[in-house]
């Protein structure tokens, strides 16, 4: 017996994180069923059948399937992780919200597949990256004020692990005391007036697979004196690769960030 026999075999993964991850570690072949919202890596979605949604999933054919693991994220996905349980399969549902939840859900994947060495050296590769931009970032002379919308209708503003990757790139998230908040209801901005007020520097949209739309942003009633919007610092980032709690928003998510954070210190330092 080794780690790798030991390990589940046909493994579903209702979200994209845990997808790109196994594919990372070179442990596709155990994956027999993806999210349809996966595209990273894009060729996942030519090699695996795509059985859920977010809140949905086809209960039939992953049973057809017959897996001997499912991982799911959140509560929100409760609703099918007992709908699998009552069909006697195995379920993994992590509800990470931070950086180090997020580290913590990967290297509890990779030991479940047999692969936690390798986990352990990818993921210290991961955090190396992350204080090399924090050492980048302390060297700012000024830190910019950060709006970051997850939804336009009605704002929702950005949640933890995001606020986190804000922090570590360079600025300040302007709606700290909503990130803590798990679920998107409870991040709602009710009075555009409130992000007004609070004059953001760099107003950063990723409207959950919807594209941003800049010129909608600038032209809201009263945003055209937020400083965000009077020097054109409104950018979007794909919610592929910040919004999904796994090796994106660690990697590509956080470099995208940092880029943005150093561009405007550069004009304003």
């Amino acid at each position: 017996m080794t780690p790798a026999t030991l390990a589940p075999q046909r493994i579903v993964c209702l979200t994209e994180e845990a997808t790109e991850w196994l594919y990372l570690l070179g442990q596709e072949q155990r994956i027999v069923g993806i999210s349809g919202y996966t595209v990273r890596p894009r060729r996942a979605r030519e090699e695996k059948p795509k059985v859920s949604a977010f809140l949905s999933a086809k209960i039939d054919k992953i049973l057809a399937l017959r897996p001997d693991c499912v991982f799911g994220f959140s509560d929100l996905q409760a609703d099918i992780a007992a709908l699998l349980i009552k069909a006697g399969v195995q379920v993994t549902l992590f509800n990470q919200r931070s950086v180090d939840e997020i580290f913590s859900m990967l290297y509890q994947v990779a030991a479940m597949v047999g692969q936690a060495e390798q986990g352990l050296q990818r993921l210290a590769a991961m955090r190396a990256e992350l204080d090399a931009i924090a050492h980048k970032a302390g060297s700012f002379k000024r830190r910019p004020k950060v709006f970051f919308e997850e939804w336009d209708e009605p704002h929702i503003s950005g949640i933890r692990w995001v606020s986190e990757l804000m922090g570590i790139a360079g600025g300040d998230d302007v709606f700290p005391e909503l990130a803590v908040q798990a679920m998107g209801k409870d991040r709602i901005i009710a009075d555009p007036q409130t992000i007004i007020e609070r004059a953001p520097d760099i107003i950063i949209g990723s409207w959950c697979g919807k594209k941003f739309r800049p010129e909608k942003v600038a032209a809201r009633a009263g945003w055209q004196d937020v400083p965000a919007v009077r020097n054109g610092q409104l950018f979007e980032i794909k919610s592929a690769d910040i919004l999904q709690p796994g090796p994106a928003a660690l990697t590509d998510g956080v470099a995208q960030l940092h880029r943005i954070m150093s561009q405007w210190e550069a004009q304003h330092a």
